[in-house]
């Protein structure tokens, strides 16, 4: 047996580095590591082992080295490797200790091998220190936990908790009671008969790595691998081919004696030494390796020490070291440990009871339970002369306890069944490199595994089988869009058989709406609620909010106990129904500017929230239309006379309009419509109100129509619908008196339009007024707001100006906006020539306060009111219009951005008074 038919190589060395040439630092976890010497190890073992073996495990602690090689198809079958070094030599020095790995095989059964280095000497202490270093190693190796697809184990596992465990290496354990050079001189006549290299006989030769096996006349399990002098005449009951029908019994002298029973053989030798083993003893005794560990008959030759390069010649050296066994290969099955655990509890148990019983005063009892439980072999010797504990050895225990139980089934965890059988346990005597021969084991395992495909189909019908169990206690419920086919939201798809909701072109402040409804097709109430956070994002990482949803009143069927209002959350009956309404609107400037600037589908998932059942996916797209609102003043004045949507026919992929363009007009042609039409509308205002007794004009409302706190109109959806037919006007370049019908009041389109002209304006990123031209206002003018004469007014304007002329374009839209400013206040609140008079001698932004050398004259006809509203309405209006058309930096502080304000604000109050003396 070996070759490719071996389907996992476990190699355990010691002393793999000379340990005498390293200066070790005095550290409990130290541990020498020389990768060269682990190489070389490895790339010599890979040369010998067959093709496409697998290192699993690879772990070195000082002269220490753990390798171990799967072939392919085992290789597959393992995971969770975890190996631990423990170093127990003086300080925690890896000098001595093991290297514990644990495999886990076909995710039911976990092996753990580990490779020794004990405590060296033959002394009663060493004997202890090595007992104490196997205790060491069971208590401080503690492995990961176990993850079995992905669920990870809270605990690591520790010795003792697998199912096939493997401990193997120097164990160092002697043997005691007998001279050395008595052990040596018997052994070395075997020895000299066994491997005498000059004897005759025609035996076949072995090799360096040949295996040397002695075993019973029955066993006919290992070819070629009986020990020369010791193999069996083949003996056969030939029963003839001939006419003779007689039965012929065979000859005695034809079978050979076992050899256990032949006092001149080998084998009764090592059964006369073995009761003098330290590690059986220790066993025995419970000292170490007593926790269901087994070991395979021992049938070659003491393992230590021999002279290097030799064979059979045992220690020459001035010690002369008696040989020894110190070379082992352990193993223990769960079962092996659960019988000594059991065992083991029965002795406590009846411990206790017998210490309770004498606690009692039973001492009647207590003696007729010590005859039967507190026998002493020593005390006895068949009635003759007490033995002492140095002269009486049990040379039965190893028929008793040492047996192998080849063929054992083990019970894992899992409740699955194991089988291990030992099929060779022997040593390589003609290996001469080292004072110690190497020992070898193999091992025939059956266990349980996987089936990852089985695995995999077991799983997904069980999955299925909960998710039946579960469908049919918790809430089901199907969503209908706008009346399409309904589709069940329980099941993952589309609610509208088309991938989700598709609003189409979507424009700026233009909102578009979509119903669903949403019924109760389980048998259990369902409460529902639309989770708030949603994604609606522009493709920049940067959120807004352009998507909205609610439930809206309750449609047939629906409890009365519940609210017929809109709400967040709602909770349905079984077989009732409900409506959500779902809302996009694209309201915010930044978000505006954006998509201009990049055009992009605008996408999120709506999603719907079932208590105690899955969520349930309501994509959501639309399609961006580009707007003139939200573009520079540079863009608008590039815009053809169709308006926006004529240049995106032109140019489809636009985003920003590329200054490569034409310029189309001196100021925006959308500027204009909106400034055309407020005027128009005022002018129909004073006319209405002149003609019709029911209009009156709210002159005492400061700042209207341009404060939107002071409108007289109700922001209704017949607003909405009008400020969107403006837009729409807007940018089809098409004026916008004639998308305002005359049924709708006058009082309230003017309203509409002035808004339009604000939100137009705000939208704008560099205003009329950029930010360079009023860092160059700021610092020329400064005595922009504190002009008091007629004189320093104009030159205020005179400077202005100058500056605006610098920059045409925006120096005509200001002009133009400005203009329209001063004809809508001379139309809402007209003065006299005295009045004017009065007013222009006034410092901009003044409130009621008179000049030093205003006179006034008694027969001149003055509303001090009238002039009180008029400076109150150009203030107003200057504020709110400083603010649309005027761009800054940000102000380091709230009193710096307060004295910026009032500089705007004077600014446009002076270019709006343009009533003459």
């Amino acid at each position: 047996m070996g070759g490719d038919k071996i389907g996992l190589y476990v190699l355990g060395l010691q002393e793999i580095v000379n340990l005498n040439t390293y200066a070790y630092v005095p550290s409990p976890f130290y541990a020498y590591a020389d990768p060269s010497v682990v190489a070389k190890w490895q790339e010599a073992l890979e040369a010998a082992l067959p093709r496409h073996y697998t290192l699993v495990a690879c772990e070195q602690l000082a002269g220490l080295l753990l390798l171990i090689y799967a072939s392919p198809d085992v290789a597959a079958a393992i995971s969770n490797e975890s190996t631990v070094s423990t170093g127990t030599g003086l300080l925690g020095l890896g000098n001595k200790g093991a290297n514990v790995s644990r495999l886990l095989f076909g995710e039911t059964t976990r092996f753990v091998f580990g490779n020794c280095h004990l405590a060296s000497g033959h002394d009663e202490a060493s004997l202890v220190r090595r007992c104490s270093d196997y205790n060491k190693i069971l208590m401080q190796t503690t492995f990961t936990p176990i993850s079995r697809s992905g669920v990870m184990e809270d605990e690591g596992d520790k010795i003792g908790d697998e199912e096939f465990a493997f401990f193997f290496g120097d164990l160092n354990f002697r043997l005691d009671g007998l001279p050395g050079n008595d052990i040596r001189h018997l052994l070395t006549l075997h020895a000299r008969g066994e491997y005498d290299l000059s004897h005759t006989k025609s035996t076949p030769q072995f090799g360096e790595d040949s295996v040397f096996v002695l075993h019973d006349n029955d066993d006919d399990t290992l070819d070629g691998a009986s020990t020369p002098g010791m193999v069996s005449r083949e003996t056969s009951f030939d029963r003839g081919d001939s006419d003779e029908s007689s039965e012929e019994l065979p000859d005695p002298d034809d079978f050979v004696p076992d050899p256990h029973d032949d006092p001149a053989s080998l084998q009764a030798t090592l059964d006369s030494l073995l009761p003098h083993d330290q590690l059986r003893i220790a066993m025995k005794k419970e000292k170490a390796f007593h926790e269901g560990w087994q070991e395979g008959p021992i049938t070659f030759l003491p393992t230590y020490k021999y002279d290097v390069g030799t064979i059979g010649l045992f220690d020459s050296s001035e010690k002369k070291r008696a040989p020894s066994w110190c070379d082992r290969i352990l193993y223990r099955t769960r079962k092996d440990m659960e019988r000594y655990t059991k065992n083991h509890q029965d002795q406590v148990d009846a411990q206790s009871k017998d210490d309770d019983m004498k606690r009692r005063g039973i001492e009647q009892a207590a003696h007729e339970e010590s005859v039967l439980f507190d026998y002493d072999p020593t005390t006895d010797s068949n009635g003759d002369t007490p033995a002492t504990s140095e002269t009486v050895y049990d040379y039965d225990e190893y028929e008793e306890e040492g047996g192998v139980d080849n063929g054992e089934q083990v019970i894992i965890q899992d409740g699955s069944i194991d089988e291990i059988s030992l099929d060779l346990y022997t040593s390589h005597q003609r290996i001469m490199s080292s004072d110690h021969k190497p020992v070898v084991a193999i091992f025939t395992l059956k266990y349980d595994a996987v089936v990852p495909e089985l695995k995999a189909k077991v799983h997904a019908e069980v999955a299925r089988e909960l998710d039946r169990v579960e469908n049919e206690g918790r809430p089901s419920i199907t969503v209908v869009v706008d009346g399409s086919d309904p589709t069940n939201a329980d099941q993952g798809g589309p609610v509208d058989g088309s991938g989700g909701i598709n609003f189409g072109y979507v424009g700026f402040m233009r909102r578009k709406s979509r119903s669903l409804t949403i019924a109760n097709t389980g048998r259990v109430q369902a409460k529902l609620n639309f989770l708030e956070e949603t994604k609606n994002g522009d493709g920049d990482n940067q959120r807004f909010r352009w998507l909205g949803v609610k439930f809206d009143p309750p449609l047939n069927g629906y409890s009365e106990g519940n609210e017929a209002t809109i709400a967040n959350e709602i909770s349905l009956e079984p077989g009732e129904t409900v409506s959500a309404i779902i809302e996009i609107e694209i309201r915010d400037v930044k978000q505006l500017q954006a998509l201009n600037e990049r055009p992009t589908q605008l996408e999120d998932v709506l999603v719907l929230h079932v208590a105690d059942s899955r969520d349930h996916f309501i994509p959501i797209r639309a399609a961006w239309r580009p707007s003139c609102f939200g573009r520079s003043l540079e863009e608008l004045i590039r815009i053809p006379r169709g308006g926006i949507t004529e240049l995106v026919k032109e140019h489809p992929n636009t985003g920003s309009i590329p200054p490569s363009l034409d310029v189309q007009s001196s100021s925006p042609s959308e500027l204009f419509k909106l400034i055309e039409a407020i005027e128009s509308l005022t002018e129909r205002l004073i006319a209405d109100e002149n003609m019709i007794e029911d209009i009156q004009i709210p002159r005492e409302k400061v700042g209207w129509p341009f404060d939107r706190h002071m409108w007289q109109t109700n922001e209704d959806e017949d607003y909405a619908t009008l400020r969107g037919a403006i837009f729409e006007a807007l940018e089809n370049g098409q004026p916008i008196l004639e998308v305002l019908t005359a049924d709708v009041p006058t009082l309230k389109r003017l309203e509409v339009v002035s808004e339009s002209l604000l939100l137009f304006l705000e939208s704008m990123p560099d205003g009329i007024i950029s930010a360079p031209l009023w860092a160059r206002m700021d610092q020329t003018l400064p005595q922009i707001a504190g002009a008091k004469t007629s004189t320093e007014v104009e030159d205020v304007k005179t400077g202005v100006l100058d500056i605006l002329s610098t920059e045409p374009y925006y120096n005509i839209s200001f002009v133009f906006l400005t203009a329209m400013l001063a004809r809508v206040a001379s139309e809402l609140l007209p003065l006299n020539k005295d009045e004017r008079e009065v007013i222009n001698t006034r410092k901009p932004g003044s409130l009621g306060k008179r000049s030093l050398s205003f006179r006034r004259n008694a027969a001149s006809a003055v509303d001090e009111g009238a002039i009180q509203r008029r400076i109150a309405w150009e203030r107003r209006a200057a504020e709110i219009f400083s603010n649309a058309i005027c761009r800054t930096a940000t102000a380091p502080s709230a009193k710096e951005k307060k004295i910026i304000e009032d500089k705007m604000r004077c600014v446009v109050e002076i270019f709006m008074r343009r009533d003459g003396p």
